[in-house]
């Protein structure tokens, strides 16, 4: 067998180095970079920033923080943590080996040193690589269990499955095993595992198994390695108990020992292991250049369905459920405005909620409607706008994806509204686009491919494919939204990805705003690209989108072209603004629709009885009296031009409109109203923030400090002191000196140029240990240079607690 790599071992290993007895011991052999780079790769050490190397080394043995850390390996590191949770403790190198790659998998042994090096990257593995380590609380983590079977598939040892045996028992199954009688049972059941590790007696001893027993064992072997037996189990069944290759766990079931199931299996941990991350191939290549026309029509596509759909509240927006978010019925209203399905709409309504352009107004009678923002974002140009969504949707964690299921309370997730929020969301998109960045340009993935992947870098948090399914929204909403384009990685795209501001790329491959439509006589209008502000804001008032896509078709209607009068356009206007911004002809149609809409508009008047119609030709009146759609208003006539309503004002003009008039609302001095409603905006709001996954990563700054503050502290902590006198405390304590012996020790201190160990309390209480060297003592202040924060700081003797010499030449 080839020598361990040294690639895999920690900084404290190497020829001749002593193997450090605990975790505290090896985290402090290593170097500022190497703390650094665990600091960085698990935050949650952080908070608070420990006081010494010992706090630290306990902290990173904590259950939440290892469980967090082995939620971050990926599959291979894991396995080789698994091994080492059912191997030896401690576990030399070769045998680790041997249970990873059985002596034959030679992609498994190559890449050992690597997971090794992680894992002791991680404080998870310490100790030389003939006494490896794996920190005890993911030991207890990853170790079988009745309650908590291993994924290794291995059941307890022989000495754990025989510990509540009784000692007459284990005799009867050494002698059955053909081993000679002891006297205790610990050497009987040492006896036992002798047997069971030696692979000639193994082998010898299952030759005389017959070939049920055999099948019976095969069918444990891999795990679990629990089975179900009665009070008279069968004669193969009865034949491995006896001998111990099946041994009691409980009345009614019975274990394969681990040490039967390594000898069955060929010493390997697991029946499959993943020593190499699956590859992730470009499944179709095409053109770049096609892939951002693609992506670039998407986002003209995007910047469209979120304008329409925050202008579309801007009136009247939906209300705000009692619990937050928004109705069901609401959702399919705008899905059936967007001409979208329900999923895809709660992704916009999401997306314009992530980049600030819609919330709740905070009304009593609380609604969703445009913010502030909306209109600054608006007036940018398309590539910034968009810039503006695809900076929003990359960090965000409220997953569109959940709306319409069933929190664990039974309660249905609604668009907008709470438990929404995913922490891994933002993290698996990140890294779904970084695989996708991996291919050529042009390149895009099979799904399954970078399923597969992703669950081979994170498998501890495939519980539940959360994170699959995570990374299945994500491919689809980067499609949609143009950061990618035909499964490519797009050129804005990779730009937002590298923090880049994509909008310089992007602004070349759109269209530019166009100032003019085609008329046509079907009373169409065809707008051959993206619409000028001004241009497209009045024709979505003339008339209705019949079709979206690379060219808007509009139709005009006579309802269109009423709510075009209602908004105060006068025929004229609206015939003029037609010619000017029309390439065709006027057609005639649409003439003559614009002037019999105008004519017949206002020709009756609404006001308020409740409400009344008046109109100078009485026969249209009575023409509308002996209309039976009109028996629902409650008209009667109160003059020869005027008719009285129960109904409201609105809903008159409503009911006369239903039946092919059309009226115009009346103000109280008998002019026209002008039927457009004011834009509502909410208070300024801020976008919503996205819930990091664990504590932040630290910056180069923040790590700098910490370790120089971890070694400070452990400096302290571990100076080496004279012998303490009578009043100078116990070892691991603040120092107790009295007033006169500290002012006495400082001083002489400062006259040798020696340092001290002091305990000091500053303003707030917290006590700490500091290592000086005093150059000044007076006024009540001791000045020197403090070895533990390496610069010159002043302290007030009067919160010294005490001090201590140090041992010569300890510094």
């Amino acid at each position: 067998m080839p020598e361990p790599s040294t690639a895999a071992g920690a900084p404290e290993s190497g020829t001749g180095a002593t193997s450090p007895r605990s975790l505290a011991e090896a985290l402090r052999a290593r170097d500022d970079a190497a703390l650094s780079s665990l600091l960085h790769s698990r935050p949650d050490l952080l908070n608070p920033v420990p006081g010494d190397i010992t706090q630290l080394a306990t902290r990173a043995g904590t259950r939440a923080s290892v469980v967090r850390a082995l939620e971050h390996l990926d599959r291979f590191t894991l396995q080789t943590a698994e091994a080492l949770a059912v191997a030896p403790d401690p576990c030399p190198y070769p045998v680790l080996e041997g249970l990873l790659t059985g002596g034959e998998d030679e992609r498994a042994r190559a890449a050992l040193p690597r997971a090794l090096a992680t894992l002791r990257d991680q404080a998870l593995v310490w100790g030389d690589e003939d006494r490896l380590r794996l920190v005890r609380t993911a030991r207890e983590l990853l170790a079988p269990s009745a309650q908590r079977p291993s994924p290794t598939g291995l059941g307890p040892t022989v000495a754990e499955a025989t510990a509540g045996m009784s000692p007459t028992r284990v005799q009867e199954i050494v002698a059955a095993a053909g081993l000679p009688a002891t006297h205790d049972p610990v050497s009987a059941v040492t006896a036992l595992t002798a047997l069971f590790t030696d692979p000639e007696r193994m082998s010898a001893l299952l030759d005389e198994a017959p070939a049920e027993a055999h099948q019976v064992l095969g069918r444990l072997v891999w795990g679990p390695p629990y089975g179900e037996v009665t009070p008279n189990p069968a004669p193969p069944v009865r034949w491995l108990r006896d001998r111990g290759l099946l041994l009691p766990a409980t009345a009614r079931t019975v274990v394969l020992p681990r040490e039967v199931a390594l000898h069955l299996r060929g010493g390997l941990a697991h029946r499959d292991t993943s020593p190499v991350a699956p590859p992730v191939p470009a499944h179709r290549e095409h053109r770049p250049q096609l892939v951002d026309a693609n992506a670039a029509g998407q986002a003209l596509a995007a910047l469209a369905t979120v304008e329409e759909l925050v202008k579309s509240w801007e009136h009247t927006g939906p209300p705000v459920l009692r619990a937050g978010g928004l109705s069901v019925r609401d959702l399919k209203r705008a899905a059936a405005a967007l001409d979208a399905t329900e999923a895809s709409a709660a992704f916009w309504i999401e997306l314009a909620y992530a980049a600030g352009l819609l919330a709740g107004d905070g009304e009593a009678d609380e609604r969703y409607a445009p913010t502030p923002a909306f209109d600054d974002w608006r007036e940018l140009p398309p590539a910034e706008r968009w810039s503006v969504l695809a900076a929003a949707w990359l960090p965000a964690t409220r997953t569109a994806g959940l709306v319409g299921e069933q929190d664990a309370k039974g309660r249905t997730l609604s668009a907008l509204g709470p438990d929404l929020d995913r922490s891994a969301a933002a993290e698996v998109r990140r890294r779904v686009l970084e695989l996708l960045a991996d291919l050529p340009e042009g390149g895009s993935p099979d799904t399954d491919a970078v399923l597969a992947r992703l669950a081979w870098e994170r498998p501890v948090r495939t519980a539940g494919d959360l994170r699959a399914r995570l990374a299945g929204w994500a491919l689809t909403e980067a499609e949609v939204l143009g950061v990618t384009g035909r499964g490519a990685l797009s050129g804005p795209g990779r730009a937002l990805l590298e923090g880049r501001d994509p909008a310089p790329l992007l602004a070349p491959l759109l269209p530019e705003p166009v100032d003019h439509v085609l008329l046509q006589a079907d009373l169409t209008a065809v707008a051959p690209g993206p619409l000028r502000r001004p241009l497209g804001d009045t024709l979505a008032v003339l008339a209705d989108v019949e079709s979206k896509g690379g060219a808007t078709v509009y139709r005009f209607t006579p309802g269109s072209v009423r709510r075009a009068l209602d908004a105060g356009h006068a025929a004229a206007d609206l015939h003029a603004f037609l010619k000017e911004h029309s390439r065709t002809p006027v057609p005639q149609p649409l003439a003559y629709l614009i002037d019999d809409v105008a004519r017949r508009h206002g020709h009756l008047r609404v006001g308020a009885a409740s409400s009344y119609v008046r109109c100078d030709d009485d026969a249209l009146l009575g023409e509308i009296l002996a209309d039976k759609r009109s028996a629902g208003l409650g008209l009667r006539r109160l003059a020869p031009t005027v008719l009285a309503a129960r109904a409201e004002p609105t809903a008159l003009l409503e009911g006369l409109r239903a039946m092919g008039y059309a009226p115009a609302a009346e103000s109280g001095t008998g002019d026209v109203l002008v039927a457009r409603a004011d834009a509502h905006r909410t208070p300024a709001r801020s976008a919503p923030v996205p819930v990091p996954d664990g504590p932040p990563v630290p910056d180069a700054t923040l790590l700098g400090a910490a370790v120089r503050a971890i070694r400070a502290g452990d400096l302290a902590a571990t100076a080496v002191r004279k012998e303490p006198g009578p009043a100078a405390g116990v070892p691991g304590e603040l120092p107790r000196t009295s007033a006169a012996e500290t002012l006495a020790t400082v001083q002489a201190a400062a006259l040798t140029g020696s340092a001290v160990w002091i305990g000091y309390v500053n303003a707030d209480g917290a006590a700490s240990q500091r290592v000086i060297a005093p150059v000044r003592v007076e006024g009540g202040f001791v000045t020197g240079y403090d070895h533990t924060a390496d610069e010159v700081r002043t302290y007030a003797l009067h919160r010294v607690t005490g001090v201590a010499e140090l041992a010569d030449d300890h510094l």
